[in-house]
């Protein structure tokens, strides 16, 4: 492979994780996993981690690097993405990046926007106006100011909503102004390849929904029972993860079994809607059309023929 840097995208149960796992193994990669969830330690199921089986044949980088209790950001996966693309690069192999976390495959592209320092009587204010209020309403607040920002991230998602609205409020911009500047940035001094993996949207919903009732069959509940259980609660981010947010309702009883994992298909689908809204606005994607009931190993041939036709 004569370009050694290949990063695979796709929405959520797209396929890229096998594409890149062949990849890897035929080239003698290593892969750098793109996922704000797959850094946690335990939660496996939920997040759909490649399995152990897979991980002794091929090096992966940023899974299961902190606690379920700990925070984890667009800037520490930055640190820790880069320290592993020169560890990979120090022993002469590819590095092979794959994931749908957008913001961290931005940051990877494009560099990070750091935006201005956190204001803690701003953000102080906001978390006050969010539990008086309920977070909904810092949310349409968000929808007025910076429409897209809204329209890229959960309206559940406390700390991004907070973070987007601190630096409306410091800066009198909406966070998105800051972050399409790095359209035409380059990519942050590494000649990527990227290769996008695209299906007919209603067979990635229908991918979408078996892998999440593939996820309960494998005992999803009986995982975050068992994080729950432990001695640190869960941090805000992994609680609030699609698959274990839901789940969670549920052993509360807030919810059925069967309610909560509609919900967590139907969020699922909203997570993909947001991801192709990401992707559209990157640069240089080649992407790789795949039809219905296409086999993996055709998969495999189609994109190897596109990285190559780029390389030459």
């Amino acid at each position: 492979m004569e370009n050694n840097f290949v990063l695979i995208i796709g929405v959520t149960a797209s396929g890229k994780g096998r594409v890149a796992f062949e990849l890897a193994r035929q080239t003698g990669g290593e892969i750098i996993s793109i996922d704000s969830m797959k850094v946690y330690k335990r939660m496996d199921i939920g997040t759909a981690k490649p399995p152990k089986e897979a991980r002794q044949i091929v090096p992966y980088h940023l899974i299961d690097i902190i606690e379920p209790s700990e925070q984890f950001s667009a800037g520490l996966f930055l640190k820790s993405a880069n320290a592993a693309i020169e560890e990979i690069r120090k022993k002469g192999k590819p590095v092979i990046a794959v994931g749908g976390t957008a913001l961290y495959i931005k940051a990877l592209l494009y560099g990070l926007f750091e935006g201005p320092s956190a204001d803690a009587k701003i953000r102080s204010e906001l978390k006050t106006e969010a539990q008086t209020n309920g977070l909904k309403s810092l949310y349409e607040q968000l929808q007025k100011v910076d429409p897209d920002t809204a329209g890229r991230i959960s309206s559940n998602d406390e700390k991004r909503i907070i973070r987007a609205l601190e630096v409306f409020r410091i800066t009198g911009k909406p966070i998105s102004a800051f972050q399409n500047q790095w359209d035409s940035e380059k990519n942050a001094g590494h000649n990527w390849i990227v290769l996008g993996l695209r299906r007919d949207k209603q067979e990635e919903n229908k991918r979408m929904n078996a892998r999440v009732g593939k996820m309960i069959e494998a005992g999803l509940v009986d995982e975050v029972q068992s994080l729950l259980a432990e001695e640190k609660p869960l941090s805000m981010q992994a609680r609030c993860a699609i698959g274990y947010a839901e789940i969670i309702d549920y052993i509360n009883g807030k919810t059925s079994l069967d309610d909560a994992v509609e919900l967590i298909k139907k969020n699922t689908r909203f997570l993909a809607k947001h991801q192709r809204t990401w992707f559209r606005s990157f640069k240089n994607v080649r992407w790789l059309d795949i039809a219905n009931e296409e086999p993996p190993e055709k998969i495999f041939a189609e994109a190897v023929n596109l990285i190559e036709g780029i390389n030459h």
